[in-house]
């Protein structure tokens, strides 16, 4: 027989009067309260006499049996939470409870008897879950310590809200995708009050935090008579009392049919859960905290969470979020994906697409980095180009560049990046002319989507340069813009380059354009280049304690 550590039964007894009621009455039949509740749990793969099992082998699961004299079925709860799918004749196997780490649940089991009545008992257990997702919370929160990524409504997508069944009795799959409903329009109208939601995920050394930093909440129509209030709009925290305040997030296994059978578009969900503590929720309040997550990349999380049971509605919501808060009014002239790279496969850049810069210096700007291969590579959905200092001093980066595989004349160019924010890095999204070997700089024109320099890491730059055959001189024009967390967030940054205009974007915001016409040399085929170079004109003065910084950059589009 196993041992068990920490399991005390406590029995409750309920006393149920009934006034105006003949006993025994035909309506209700005998009243018979259940008694003698005794609950057993076994943890898969505890051995007491083994230190590294006392909690079982990891896997989180646990073995229920509950019995009780008169008792006509049973309902289990979890840290106060019913599972209603599970154990109505008393035994419920493979349980999962999978907060990582060691963990106390309180597991209470409700015997249900007749005519109403029913008792309690509970018990506390201790489960060892190894349980862990490094690339869900990575993409959440960022990779290091003290990260935080805010996520915003994919307002400017269609179906950023849907709504199906929690389970199918059809057969079809419908209780994995929204198949209730998913007519909702970019910036629907109603929904708009909820459009300014942000949420925080934070990495601290003890694992996520949560908060939502800007209210209000959005309650729906099937779960605002529930709770007495009108629904189909925005409440404060007066009724979504849960909403502000620092919570933890803890992941988990998927346990839903959604995510272990079903698929969405046609692909399987991630696999992975994650709760948010204290009542927290991501802006739409169903009385629900516990999301799973179908898919997630830095810059989109879609999830899925089922809406309180006890409101009875059977509802799975579907929400997709962003990390870059979108706005209404870019309305770009491009719209034809032509080209792209969401550097999703691990390793080297894709040679189809791109090619390095190699040695030193960096064409007449005093930079003072070597560009190498290794510099540049492709790992967790992103594309990671590091700048650093070897044992000796020297410092070393790269430069890629699409010349010679990919030239295009106007379009709109896309790029999703996080910046370096270490003093002398100089990081640069920009494009030259595709004739600069034969005719040279600035003859071939040089477009500059976004450059920082190394001493201001709140601020980027769109220029372009040129030759003023008038003057027989360079010519430039640039803008600025404030980009107050660049380095610690992705942002969009866009370029729209028509024969008229070129327009430069961060987050679909215009912070520059310039004219274009015929005496310019902005009416041909131009290459994309993206880079981190150390020093020089933008560079500046390097600290002295730098070791590494990167530029990672989510995907790049182009479209005509």
């Amino acid at each position: 027989m196993k041992n068990f550590k920490n399991i005390y039964i406590v029995l409750f007894s309920m006393l149920i009067a009934f006034y105006g009621c003949q006993e025994n009455d035909s309506s209700f039949g005998d009243i018979v309260t259940p008694s003698n509740i005794v609950i057993t749990a076994e943890i898969v793969g505890q051995d007491v006499n083994d230190p590294a099992l006392v909690y079982g082998d990891g896997s989180g699961k646990v073995n229920f049996t509950a019995s009780a004299t008169n008792a006509s079925s049973f309902v289990y709860y979890f840290d106060g939470v019913v599972d209603t799918d599970n154990g109505p004749s008393g035994i419920y196997n493979n349980k999962v409870l999978s907060k990582s780490g060691i963990n106390t649940y309180t597991v209470v089991v409700k015997a249900n008897g007749t005519g109403g009545a029913s008792s309690t008992a509970s018990i506390n257990i201790e489960v060892y879950s190894a349980f862990s997702d490094p690339d869900s919370e990575n993409f959440l929160s960022g990779s290091n310590i003290g990260d935080s990524k805010k996520w915003y409504w994919q307002a400017d997508k269609d179906v950023h809200v849907g709504l199906g069944p929690v389970e199918d009795d059809y057969g079809n799959g419908e209780f994995a995708y929204e198949a209730w409903w998913n007519g909702i329009k970019a910036w629907d109208a109603e929904k708009g009050c909820m459009y300014d939601n942000e949420f925080v995920f934070t990495k601290t050394a003890d694992g996520l935090t949560f908060e939502q930093t800007i209210g209000p909440a959005f309650i729906p129509g099937t779960y605002a008579g529930h709770i007495g209030v009108g629904g189909d709009q925005c409440h404060d925290d007066n009724v979504a009392t849960t909403m502000f305040g620092v919570k933890n997030v803890s992941f988990a296994p998927s346990t839903s049919k959604a995510a272990t059978v079903g698929s969405y578009n046609n692909e399987p969900y991630k696999g992975t859960s994650f709760k948010i503590s204290d009542g927290g929720f991501m802006g739409w309040y169903v009385g629900a905290s516990t999301y799973d997550i179908i898919s997630i990349t830095n810059d989109e999380l879609i999830v899925r969470v089922i809406e309180d049971p006890a409101s009875g509605s059977g509802a799975a919501w579907y929400h997709k979020f962003t990390s870059t808060k979108p706005t209404q009014g870019a309305n770009y002239t491009y719209n034809n994906l032509v080209w792209e790279d969401d550097f999703n496969t691990d390793g080297a850049p894709d040679a189809t697409k791109w090619t390095n810069d190699l040695g030193a210096g960096g064409w007449g700007n005093g930079e003072l980095q070597d560009y190498k291969t290794e510099n540049a590579v492709v790992e967790g959905g992103s594309l990671k180009i590091t700048a650093k200092k070897d044992a000796s001093g020297n410092y070393t980066s790269s430069r890629l560049k699409s010349q010679g595989l990919y030239k295009f004349t106007y379009g709109r160019v896309e790029v999703k990046a996080k910046l370096p924010a270490a003093q002398g890095t100089w990081p640069a999204i920009w494009m030259l002319g595709s004739n600069f070997p034969t005719v040279g700089w600035p003859q071939s024109g040089e477009i500059d989507i976004m450059e920082q320099t190394g001493a201001d890491k709140n601020t980027t730059l769109g220029t372009c340069h040129w030759f003023d055959t008038a003057s027989g001189t360079k010519a430039d024009y640039g803008e600025t813009t404030s980009v107050s967390n660049a380095s610690s967030e992705f942002h969009l940054y866009t370029l729209e380059w028509t024969d008229t205009a070129i327009k430069i974007y961060v987050d679909d915001v215009k912070f520059y354009e310039l004219t274009n016409n015929a005496d310019l040399p902005f009416n041909a085929d131009f290459f994309l280049i993206l880079n981190v170079a150390m020093g020089g004109s933008l560079g500046g003065t390097i600290d002295p304690a730098f070791t590494e910084d990167s530029m990672e950059i989510d995907y790049v589009k182009v479209f005509q």
